[in-house]
Formats: C-alpha cells, sequence, structure tokens
C-alpha cells in the first residue's frame, strides 16, 4: 500500500501565493495617486471596452490589476452590495472601508480553500472625501489582507519598483496634471532601469473629483482632454478647464 503524499498546511499555502502572485505579475501595472482635488487612476491599458477602472458608488472607485474575468466578478458583486447597502440603509452608509471588508473576505476565502484556485488579482478600492485628509485608498492582496494606503498605490506585475519610484516622489497639494504626470514616469520605467514612452492612447485614466457638483465623483479622462494634462503635465502647469468625460 503506497503512502499518501503529504503537504504540509504552511507549503500549500506559500504555493499558492507564489501561484497568484505570478499571475497578477504578468499583468499590466496600474498606479492611485492623492492630489489636490481628489483621487487619481493610471494604468497602461490598450484595450478601450476592458476597462482597469471602474466606479463602484458616488464617491467610490475601483482599480484592479490580474486576470480579467475574476476581477470583473468581484467588481459586480461590489457595486451590487453598494447598491443594496444604499438602498436599505442611506447612501452614506456606503463606505470604501466596507466594501474593502467584503473584498477581503471574499478573497480570504477562495484563497484559503483548496477546493479551487486562488484568485490571481489585486485590488484597489478608493474614496474621495470632502477634504484631502478624509480620502481613503484600500490595497487588497490576493490572499484578502488589507493595507490602508496614504499618498500613492501601485499594484500588477512591477508594483514594488513603481511604488518605490512614487514614494520618493509624490507630495501632497499635486494637481492632477503633476499627479498625472508623475504616474505616466513611473509606469514608464522597465524593471531594468530603462524608460520607455507610453503614448496617451495607450492610458486609462479616470479620476474620483471632490469638486464636482453632482454625487457622483467618478469620471474618465481620455482623448484631448487627456493629451491637454500630459502636456500641461510636461509643462508644469494644469489643464483646470478641460471638459469632463463623465461615466
Amino acid at each position: 500500500m503506497s503512502t499518501p503524499f503529504y503537504v504540509s498546511p504552511q507549503q500549500a499555502m506559500a504555493d499558492r501565493a507564489e501561484y497568484a502572485r505570478k499571475g497578477i505579475a504578468r499583468g499590466r501595472s496600474l498606479v492611485v495617486l492623492q492630489f489636490a482635488d481628489g483621487i487619481v487612476f493610471v494604468g497602461e491599458n490598450p484595450s478601450r471596452a476592458l476597462h482597469k477602472f471602474s466606479e463602484i458608488y458616488d464617491r467610490i472607485g475601483f482599480a484592479a490589476a490580474g486576470k480579467y474575468n475574476e476581477y470583473e466578478n468581484l467588481r459586480i458583486g461590489g457595486v451590487r452590495y453598494a447598491d443594496l447597502r444604499g438602498y436599505t440603509y442611506d447612501r452614506d452608509d456606503v463606505t470604501a472601508r466596507g466594501l474593502a471588508n467584503v473584498y477581503a473576505q471574499t478573497l480570504g476565502t477562495i484563497f484559503s480553500s483548496a477546493a479551487e484556485k486562488p484568485y490571481e488579482v489585486e485590488l484597489v478600492v478608493a474614496e474621495v472625501g470632502e477634504t484631502p485628509e478624509g480620502d481613503q485608498i484600500y490595497r487588497l492582496p490576493h490572499d484578502g489582507s488589507i493595507v490602508d494606503e496614504h499618498g500613492s498605490v501601485a499594484v500588477g506585475g512591477n508594483a514594488e519598483q513603481i511604488s518605490s519610484y512614487l514614494d520618493q516622489r509624490h507630495e501632497e497639494g499635486m494637481t492632477l496634471a503633476e499627479a498625472l504626470k508623475l504616474a505616466v514616469q513611473a509606469l514608464s520605467r522597465d524593471t531594468n532601469g530603462s524608460e520607455r514612452e507610453i503614448p496617451a492612447e495607450r492610458l486609462e485614466v479616470a479620476v474620483l473629483d471632490r469638486t464636482r457638483p453632482q454625487k457622483r465623483k467618478f469620471r474618465r479622462i481620455s482623448g484631448g482632454q487627456l493629451s491637454r494634462l500630459l502636456d500641461a503635465g510636461a509643462a508644469g502647469g494644469d489643464e483646470e478647464g478641460a471638459s469632463e468625460d463623465a461615466e
């Protein structure tokens, strides 16, 4: 009679974590940064239809790196949770922290289950406050843990190097153009230290803008507005008068 094959729980978890990390690393990185008037999401994404960034609720945005079908399922679940909670209680009861807790439970359960593979995703849930001090950014790795981030955060394939670059250069009170310029510079850096150019048409950009008069603070930035902001960032200025593209 053969001896059953045994793998310790520690080794099994380590193998699952390594599997998830490798899957996430195959995807393109993205960054989320605070600026004076809100929070900006920037990522390299050649697709015009498959978005990395989405609105979850009035003041809450969602960003994800990794396997698209898996984080899309999580995004849809988050929207349903937010709609139900806002309808049952009050719109102000829908918060990024509450949503992050729901995602953490889902990711943690899947990661620890031996019956299915772990999700190859890393999430960011952000909420814009009335003031910069009220902004919230939460990063959720594949294992369901929650990391409270401040200022800037990067997820995806080259996240560690990009995060180090952002930590050294991100400043409070940056304009949107300045934050966008910094994000693109960080994403343009390869693992070997060299830089490459990312054209505007390959960028996906969205913001949670606290200055918008309507309840929904999420909007996408693309086309001519994005080009003007990139030009303004390169020139050291800002283009606050650019038209808004609401989702």
